[in-house]
């Protein structure tokens, strides 16, 4: 396995992702034996989210780590999304969200978006420390505020980044209070579209914030975003001002001092197919699923590449990728300007 310095971390190149599959026992079951065995493969990276499959990756990976170690695992989880625990059992659940967050002023009607997103500090600090519990750990490593562009649907840029500002300085506190490592963002699109459109986020923007909560040693380290031969706008688009130029995302991280994780390399296996011969022979692959990866791995400023899977054969297949080479800097160039 090929790992990544970065920090106080040594990350491997490839992570595990648990965001596909239905909420029940079978699929968790299958998602930990995945986890044991990526661990024994040098896989230290997983990544989950509070509201993956109902809390229920969340309390998958919890039970892998009481068996492994914690200190074998980078571990990262996310928060921003209203998660239906599928374990509780409530005939309502407007009342549910009533007596449990509304009436506790934890968020109100006025700060949930149409798609569930809600970035406030009462929120944030909840779904932290439910992660905690679901995860059966004291601390995460990376906690990212899940698709917060989101909220930009329904409130201004300035009154989103004072939100952001509020968030910032909840998980600077966790950090102190040696819960958190380090924070970061996990987007879809906001990353991805262009300047000036309204769901974007300049990632120079958020890193001043962090300065102003955190100072020069903030803890705002991390972003995720989703990356592959069908969406490359990481690399190819140049939507990120710093200073007084434009760059590219992946461009950008390296400016500003910040690691990437990549997700949806696979675009959940829409990206799959069967490639020429001399197009497999271009990418030095033999496999046609790893081309794909290849893609992503040989990419310029990228970190982790999050590849979802509850399937042992699956694992084995995508983890063959390090035995091969990337791709060389000028080799890829060439290639994505064809």
């Amino acid at each position: 396995m090929n790992y990544k310095e970065f920090l106080d971390f040594k990350l491997s190149e490839i992570g595990i992702g648990t965001y596909l599959g239905d909420p029940d026992k079978d699929t968790s079951n299958r998602y930990k034996d995945v986890l044991r065995e990526a661990v024994c493969l040098g896989i230290n990276v997983v990544d989950t989210a509070i509201n993956y499959r109902g809390m229920e990756s969340e309390k998958a990976v919890g039970e892998v780590i009481q068996e492994i170690g914690r200190e074998k695992i980078v571990l990262s989880t996310k928060g921003g999304y209203f998660p239906q625990d599928v374990r509780l059992k409530f005939s309502s659940v407007a009342d549910y969200i009533r007596e449990n967050f509304l009436d506790r002023n934890i968020f109100s009607k006025e700060d949930i978006t149409l798609y569930g997103n809600i970035l406030t500090p009462a929120y944030i600090d909840w779904s932290f420390e439910k992660s905690l519990e679901n995860l059966k750990t004291d601390y995460v490593d990376v906690f990212f505020l899940h698709n917060p562009e989101d909220q930009l649907s329904i409130c201004d840029r300035e009154k989103f980044y004072r939100k952001v500002w509020t968030v910032f300085r909840l998980l600077e506190g966790k950090v102190s209070e040696r819960k958190l490592r380090y924070y970061g963002i996990a987007t879809w699109g906001g990353l991805r579209v262009e300047y000036g459109e309204k769901q974007h986020i300049n990632l120079e923007d958020l890193v001043k914030i962090a300065k102003e909560v955190g100072g020069e040693g903030h803890h705002f380290r991390f972003i995720q975003l989703p990356y592959n031969i069908a969406m490359t706008e990481a690399y190819s688009l140049k939507n990120q001002k710093v200073g007084d130029r434009f760059y590219s995302t992946l461009e950008t991280v390296e400016i500003l001092g910040l690691y990437t994780y990549i997700s949806a390399p696979l675009f959940q296996g829409r990206v799959l197919r069967k490639f020429p011969e001399e197009v497999k022979s271009m990418f030095r692959v033999k496999n046609d699923n790893h081309l794909p990866i290849q893609f992503v791995r040989s990419t310029p400023g990228v970190g982790t590449t999050l590849i979802g899977t509850s399937h042992l054969k699956h694992l084995h297949e995508n983890v063959e990728i390090e035995k091969l080479p990337k791709l060389l800097k000028e080799e890829f160039e060439n290639i994505i300007k064809l």
